[in-house]
């Protein structure tokens, strides 16, 4: 199984690039999970979404050759970072690689909320009729890290056990998901 893996932060180090890192590291005998950049791809432009520019086509293309998605997304003003935001804008216009792909939302954050806004708001965005993606559900499968500079070590990693569980858990039934 092929995941490719999307941070919603750019910011070097970030607690959802530590975290998708972590998730790459524990389960990598069940499948291989690469980090997809999305920092150099442009603003969305509608005028361009029938002809994107060859970075976006590459980034379309990547995602197309994956099993599924992981998205780990940070939360900014109570939603989801504008640059993840706009990569899921290209990906819902002209070739729409998401449609019925299946997708882990999870999340990091230093706040006492974690990512919980903008986890329900990136599940609706995967909702809509141009990416359509199979979401798992969050019952049981969420994976909100609060407080995050307080679970992961000085050389980044994930280190507090309660919340290593819940990720393992979650992920598991990712997986069961994927290959079911």
């Amino acid at each position: 199984m092929k995941v490719a893996a999307i941070a919603g932060s750019i910011r070097e180090n970030s607690y959802n690039t530590l975290l998708l890192e972590t998730i790459k590291e524990r389960f990598s005998e069940k499948f291989d999970l690469d980090i997809i950049k999305i920092d150099k791809l442009p603003l969305f432009n509608q005028a361009e979404e029938l002809d994107p520019p060859e970075v976006v086509k590459s980034f379309k293309n990547q995602i197309a050759d994956y099993d599924a998605v992981l998205i780990s997304t940070p939360e900014y003003n109570w939603s989801v970072p504008g640059v993840l935001k706009n990569s899921l804008d290209w990906l819902s216009r002209g070739e729409r690689p998401m449609i019925g792909k299946p997708v882990m939302v999870v999340g990091a954050s230093i706040s006492l909320m974690g990512t919980l806004r903008a986890q329900m708001d990136l599940r609706r965005i995967l909702s809509a009729p141009g990416i359509s993606a199979n979401v798992l559900e969050p019952a049981q499968n969420e994976v909100l890290i609060t407080q995050a500079h307080e679970k992961f070590d000085k050389n980044g990693k994930l280190t507090d056990e309660a919340t290593l569980k819940v990720v393992d858990r979650a992920v598991n039934s990712f997986y069961e998901m994927v290959n079911g």
